[in-house]
């Protein structure tokens, strides 16, 4: 049975679909991948045409767009046949997002070091916990150092609100990988940017084991 994990996060431009692209061309070598958008913008529906296009086995990852009533059948069809399954879902607690949350082993909340992004978690955690589902905040899009990201950090710590420890930086490789249909581990393998989307691949499959 696979495990699942759902992105979502209720304010966009929280780089959901980037995070969801480059973890699954970094699990696809390894292991068997589906991922499913259900963000009506289909950003990484687009990102999956582009990589067919490019690479030749592009469908290790499979890939998926139901939404709506099906998505709760099709979600448990792939349990049966993957090892991992990414959800991208939309930027608003809707039906689709709350039954994505609902259908996931892990929700991870990708959360840019800016207090709305911060408080815009709050409520896809409360939606998770609704849910009885774990949920992970990561900082996304983050500057190497800042007091701007030292004050959320603090912040979030002293909630003991569930933040991972990997960080992805606000780093070019990953929307420039996006754009041409590859994950950064692909585009850039010995970029500071892959060994980033590496720490918190990793970080996320000894949260799984």
């Amino acid at each position: 049975m696979a495990v699942v994990i759902t992105v979502a996060q209720q304010k966009g431009g929280t780089g959901k679909t980037t995070l969801v692209a480059n973890l699954a061309a970094a699990l696809a070598p390894s292991r068997r991948v589906a991922v499913l958008d259900i963000d009506p913008q289909k950003s990484l529906t687009r990102w999956h045409e582009l990589r067919q296009a490019r690479i030749e086995g592009a469908s290790a990852i499979s890939f998926h767009n139901i939404s709506g009533w099906r998505l709760a059948a099709e979600l448990d069809r792939l349990r049966r046949s993957h090892d991992i399954v990414l959800i991208d879902t939309p930027p608003q607690i809707a039906t689709d997002a709350r039954l994505a949350v609902r259908g996931a082993d892990i929700v991870l909340v990708p959360v840019q070091p800016s207090p709305p992004d911060v408080w815009a978690a709050e409520g896809t955690l409360q939606l998770a916990a609704a849910e009885s589902r774990t949920a992970h905040i990561m900082l996304n899009r983050a500057p190497t150092a800042s007091r701007l990201r030292e004050r959320v950090e603090a912040d979030l710590a002293a909630r003991h609100l569930p933040l991972l420890r990997a960080v992805l930086g606000n780093r070019i490789g990953f929307a420039s990988a996006f754009a041409e249909g590859l994950g950064v581990t692909e585009a850039a393998p010995r970029s500071t940017a892959a060994a980033e989307l590496r720490a918190l691949l990793a970080e996320l499959l000894e949260i799984v084991r």
